[in-house]
């Protein structure tokens, strides 16, 4: 009878997603050092597909509950393909292998338990991503102000839904708290979907699509906040019908340390030490 234990492998199974996390961070440290201006233009890619891909979100919405059956509309049918319809952005940003702050929150934090990046150095590259991010939004929020993409009940849809995220801001620390629970859970849905596209056991690209929609549909359809769609959202409402810089500013600060938690703490640093072996691997060296 074999008397050996289980091995590294079964007992730290998340070790691939681990070093396919840390290869990643390896390449978007280098370009955001030297490659800067590069790594700006992928960020603001990420930020043109959400504001495109947000602003579908809206015109689903509002085409459906234009139709109206035996005196109902079909609003409610409208947010679960607007939600559907804005889950296809995870996937055009990870395949045309854009830059996401939000997702990058998880890769520095696990880059940053393993020492391969500083505090610091992480803090710069999400700065940077970020901005790019908002230069991306602000770009297709300049194209709908000069073009009729947002007018009528596509705008209003979207006035309400300013009008809402705003509101949590306005009702202070009651809807402070709920902000950051909204902020939270809609990181944690994202990068939980980015740890089972890295961790190697999905091999299909139909099933990576699939679970990155699924993620991004249930934080578009809870109305869970993310800080980067919720950036470029205030942007394109903002240059058409102005807003509260200050309820804005207060809005996505909020949704940025909600987010962190969210990504950078419950998946990142959690995973990361779940599947630390260090300590495994000195006290019961292979033989």
């Amino acid at each position: 009878m074999s008397t050996a234990g289980p091995d590294a492998q079964s007992l730290f199974p998340g070790k691939k997603f681990i070093s396919t996390v840390l290869e990643s961070l390896e390449t978007k440290t280098t370009m955001a050092g030297v490659l800067g201006r590069r790594y700006l233009m992928r960020a603001a890619m990420a930020g043109i597909l959400i504001g495109l891909l947000y602003g579908a979100h809206y015109a689903v919405i509002a085409a459906f509950d234009q139709v109206v059956v035996g005196g109902t509309s079909l609003y409610p049918l409208g947010r679960i393909a607007g939600a559907l319809t804005f889950g296809w952005a995870l996937v055009f940003i990870y395949y045309s292998r854009s830059e996401l702050l939000t997702s990058n929150m998880m890769i520095v934090s696990i880059g940053a338990y393993h020492r391969r990046v500083t505090w610091g150095r992480a803090l710069r590259l999400l700065s940077l991503c970020f901005l790019g991010n908002a230069v991306g939004g602000l770009l297709v929020a300049v194209f709908v102000r000069f073009s009729t993409l947002a007018d009528g009940a596509v705008l209003e849809q979207m006035v309400a839904s300013v009008d809402h995220k705003l509101a949590y801001v306005a009702s202070g620390p009651e809807g402070w708290a709920d902000l950051l629970v909204r902020a939270v859970l809609c990181n944690f849905c994202i990068n939980l979907a980015m740890l089972l596209v890295y961790n190697g056991l999905i091999k299909d690209d139909v099933t990576k699509s699939l679970v990155m929609i699924v993620a991004v549909f249930v934080f578009a359809f809870l109305g869970l906040e993310h800080s980067v769609a919720n950036t470029v959202l205030f942007t394109m409402v903002g240059l058409r019908e102005g807003i509260d810089l200050a309820l804005a500013a207060g809005n996505v600060a909020i949704a940025l340390v909600g987010n962190f938690v969210g990504g950078g703490l419950l998946i990142g640093v959690y995973y990361a030490y779940a599947n630390d072996d260090t300590r495994w691997l000195r006290d019961h060296p292979p033989t």
